[in-house]
């Protein structure tokens, strides 16, 4: 038996994930070490694989602990790391994409060839077993002789309206195309060879805080030969379309890469009567057989071997499979690849018009801010209105984030960002140095209870902790309205509704922070930590998403299953009102307390679909969510991922923690009002107009 190549993840981000199942499924591949700055993430990740644990680069690599690496980095320092492994003896696969130009990745090519190591582009698409069945379609002939092909990316892209705005691609209009063009010119390059960029342009923009102009959406024109090629990128709320048809003269071929679904549309002989009729019964064929296919192997996988798993599957195998044989790279996943895939998207840069490309100039800074306010979790949906607000209300606010960047370029003068690692006491200590109120609006999405109790209620009391440190007057945490028992619908919610004792039986999100609530409260009753606690309803507005989770599942744009019948009010709010009811706990003599956030009575979840039909023309299809029916699938992926897949720490809701979610009992809002003089919206025409009509909820 050879001895199994060994992997290790540079960089342990949601799409870390994926490499790591895919490798774990491929022959002859062992995970042996994960590598992020972060060490609780990196470990998280490393342990289920037995892997070992880095947090620089230069670690792993003297550590000798793999053969090759997966970089999955920001891919600004793409270039850097690669270089550095590839000088250091390890093959090296590139997360798309793998750099931010042509000369880069050509740079990052030659290191590879230099130092006799492997360089592989992460085109995970290119492996999906139906796509392949359609290249070697066409090179049989089976389409006839192709004229035209259209490439499709068109998939929300929630950030460019509601943020994170600190993230990497969204710091240059073109990073946009760097990020998602990859996908659609490996696949012509692959299909068709070399091509020619014809025309490109711009459409849909938004503008991002500090009036900073972006695309959401590209439509680019190219040749190769004589085909004729059209690429479509929509990141506006669209529905899923991410599709390569070729157009030939024997057939049209059309490839859903998401679902992995190949359809081929034929021309038959039958006479005119029937020839429509066999036409569409044999469409309709491919379609029931390749999903029942899909299906079929989904379950009996335990959705392990979903399409987009299979893409990163099929990409494996050819890379270690020609690595473990010493056979040539595979051409879809070769440095001489990569490099072509990158000079196109230059040249697709090229041809757009220059003030596509052109970001506002930053605000001119005139003085330094003097923040006696600190929001920590600033530039999420509530945090970006509460620094505006504290900001118009004559405070510099400092806001603490992961980088040093935020969402609030034209305010220089007022808003400060700094980096502080949430973990770190003495970080937080420093940080909040001069600062007189503190808005702790962080919150940690764990699948463990202990990585709750490491991650947020921690995290959570450490802020506390260093709020007495530094000597803050006031601490406003925001708990959420979540952690109540919102089950009964004969039952009204007040402040002084309790949480229940044992929260063991409810997600691991609302017990979290009701557990962050009590340690804090404990600190306020034994030490006097001037604590006020906020718990915002649903929160609509400028800012927020479409895909709003706390109203349904959704399924795409276009479709959302809600939580129950929907006919129950549901406890909206507005992102302002939000905003001017934490702004009123800073002064106010409410310590100790707890203060619910909720608008006055207005909709329904199917009175809010029906008002975004009606307001922006868009029927969304509604259905009805049985949560008998959730709760009794959730007890079966209970149990599989339990006794079946071995997962460690997995919980099961209670039925009572289903029907919370569709906030059955009414809330009742007049603490806020009485003691803070909170006065949320009351007119029902104005809170459409400012959570529907103005909100920018598709984008255009």
């Amino acid at each position: 038996m050879s001895t199994p190549i060994r992997v290790g993840l540079i960089g342990a981000g949601y799409i870390a994930d994926w490499h790591a199942d895919a490798l774990r499924a491929t022959p002859g591949v062992e995970v042996t070490a994960v590598c992020d700055m972060r060490e609780s993430a990196a470990r998280a990740l490393a342990e289920p694989l037995g892997a070992r644990v880095f947090t620089t680069v230069t670690e792993l690599i003297d550590s000798k602990a793999c053969d090759a690496v997966h970089i999955l980095t920001p891919p600004n320092i793409h270039k850097d790391i690669a270089t550095q492994c590839l000088t250091s003896g390890l093959h090296v696969l590139v997360e798309k994409p793998v750099a931010e130009s042509g000369d880069e990745t050509d740079s990052i090519h030659r290191t590879a060839v230099e130092a006799n190591r492997k360089f592989h582009p992460g085109h995970n698409f290119l492996g999906l077993p139906s796509y392949v069945r359609m290249k070697e379609a066409l090179a049989a002939g089976d389409y006839g002789r192709v004229s035209s092909a259209e490439i499709t990316w068109a998939l929300p892209l929630a950030p460019l309206r509601s943020g994170p705005f600190n993230l990497w691609l969204l710091r240059q209009p073109k990073n946009l195309l760097l990020e998602l063009g990859p996908h659609l010119v490996g696949f012509a390059l692959d299909l068709f060879g070399d091509m020619e960029i014809l025309h490109a342009h711009a459409t849909h923009p938004v503008t991002l805080p500090g009036e900073d102009p972006r695309p959401q959406g590209f439509r680019i024109l190219a040749r190769a030969g004589q085909v004729e090629i059209t690429f479509t990128l929509a990141m506006v709320e669209t529905i899923d379309d991410r599709s390569v048809t070729l157009r030939g003269s024997s057939a049209r071929a059309r490839l859903d890469f998401a679902q992995d679904v190949l359809v081929v549309e034929r021309e038959n002989a039958a006479d005119l009567v029937a020839n429509p009729l066999k036409k569409q019964l044999e469409l309709s064929r491919q379609h029931r057989r390749k999903g029942l296919s899909n299906a079929w192997t989904q379950f009996r996988s335990l959705n392990t071997r979903n399409p987009y798993g299979l893409s990163f599957r099929g990409m494996n195998a050819a890379i270690y499979g020609a690595l473990a044989e010493g056979k040539p790279q595979d051409a879809r996943f070769s440095g001489e690849s990569a490099v072509k895939v990158m000079r196109t998207i230059d040249a697709m840069i090229a041809k757009l018009p220059p003030e596509v490309l052109t970001t506002a100039a930053p605000a001119v800074q005139t003085r330094h801010p003097k923040p006696t306010a600190m929001v920590i979790g600033g530039t999420g949906f509530i945090g970006r209105a509460l620094t505006r607000r504290l900001v118009a209300d004559g405070r510099d606010v400092r806001v603490l984030s992961r980088g040093t960047s935020g969402p609030f370029p034209d305010l220089p003068d007022q808003v400060e960002t700094v980096s502080a690692s949430l973990h770190d006491l003495d970080a937080l200590t420093e940080a909040m140095q001069g600062i007189e109120v503190v808005f702790n609006l962080a919150k940690s999405l764990d699948d463990t209870w202990a990585d709750c109790l490491k991650n947020d209620v921690g995290v959570a009391l450490r802020i506390a902790m260093a709020s007495e440190k530094a000597g803050v007057k006031r601490l406003i945490y925001t708990g959420t309205i979540a952690s109540y028992d919102m089950s009964d619908p004969n039952v009204q919610i007040t402040e002084d509704t309790g949480f229940a004792e044992d929260m063991t039986d409810r997600n691991l999100y609302a017990r979290s922070k009701a557990e962050c609530e009590r340690k804090l409260l404990e600190l306020h009753r034994e030490r006097g930590l001037p604590l006020v606690i906020a718990r915002p309803g649903i929160v609509v507005g400028h800012g927020g998403p479409l895909q709003h989770w706390g109203i349904g599942r959704w399924h795409g744009a276009g479709a959302v299953r809600i939580w129950g019948h929907g006919r129950n009010i549901l406890p909206f709010v507005l992102i302002d009102d939000v905003a001017d009811g934490l702004v009123r706990m800073i002064d106010a003599p409410v310590e100790g307390q707890s203060f619910n956030l909720i608008g006055e009575p207005m909709l329904s979840a199917r009175g809010y679909f029906n008002a975004i039909h009606e307001t922006l023309g868009a029927k969304i299809r509604v259905v009805p969510g049985n949560l008998n029916a959730f709760y009794a699938s959730d007890a079966m992926k209970y149990l599989l991922k339990k006794y079946a897949l071995r997962r460690q720490g997995v919980i099961r809701p209670s039925l009572a923690d289903w029907k919370s979610r569709a906030h059955f009992s009414p809330f009742v809002n007049t603490r806020p009002k009485d003691v803070l003089g909170w006065q949320p919206e009351t007119d029902k025409a104005r809170f459409v107009e400012k959570a529907i009509t103005r909100a920018n909820l598709f984008g255009f």
